[in-house]
């Protein structure tokens, strides 16, 4: 109950930036739009509907990180986190706490890019559905990449991790370019990074391939997603053992 009472403290934060929010949502679908466009006019494979759109969800949960960021990092500096210190919390409650609103947005964002992506042609399928195996797991990788950022960074020194962050995603997951035709240490990155294993997965689930052919990447997504938020609960602690 106390994690769920902080949670709902950190979604009615949330949604006083209705403007950021709004942004990271409606962003990337505008985005989405303008590159669906431009394959109506110069065909491109990786722009049709059914490719550019699991790139762009996993893109939009970028956004996340700086959201959640900048929310841990805002109250780990004010008298709010010391007072809440003093309960019998512990750091993982904390990180959950703090993640899980995020995850609501996750799954707006989720649904906001989907329907853009049928509109514009993309076939609905239970793919949409099944594709949460891994459009979830790599939520909860920006979000605990957001809470890591949160634990080590100020909120002023915030924007260049956070927007490096952000380019690195958007670059080494393969969204908006094939990073195998580039080859090389780029796509060496991309393979080790599990951005571009979650892409891949959406791809291949909403092309109507069974799932057990994306099974390594699905389980090296989750693997990330698992560590990430362990690295996210021993920093926390770390950080706010001295407060």
């Amino acid at each position: 109950m106390r994690t769920v009472a902080l949670a709902g403290r950190v979604f009615k934060e949330i949604y006083r930036d209705k403007a950021g929010v709004t942004l990271g949502i409606i962003y990337p679908a505008m985005l989405m739009i303008v590159f669906m466009l431009i394959e109506g006019h110069v065909p491109f494979e990786i722009f049709e509907p059914i490719n550019i759109m699991p790139g762009i969800t996993v893109f939009s949960f970028a956004f996340l990180t700086m959201f959640s960021a900048s929310m841990l990092s805002r109250d780990r500096e004010k008298a709010f986190l010391i007072r809440l210190l003093t309960t019998p919390l512990k750091p993982g409650e904390f990180i959950l706490a703090y993640s899980l609103p995020y995850f609501l947005i996750a799954l707006l964002q989720t649904v906001v890019m989907f329907i853009t992506g049928t509109l514009f042609g993309a076939p609905p399928s239970i793919g949409y559905i099944t594709s949460l195996l891994f459009l979830l797991p790599t939520a909860m990788i920006c979000i605990g990449i957001g809470m890591i950022l949160g634990s080590l960074f100020t909120e002023s020194a915030l924007p260049a991790p956070g927007t490096i962050t952000i380019v690195v995603i958007a670059f080494f997951s393969g969204a908006f370019a094939d990073f195998r035709i580039i080859g090389g240490i780029i796509r060496t990155i991309a393979l080790i990074l599990p951005f571009s294993h979650a892409v891949d997965g959406i791809r291949s689930i909403l092309a109507g391939n069974p799932l057990s052919e994306v099974t390594n990447s699905l389980y090296l997504v989750i693997a990330y997603a698992l560590l990430l938020y362990f690295l996210g609960i021993l920093l926390f602690r770390w950080r706010t053992r001295s407060v």
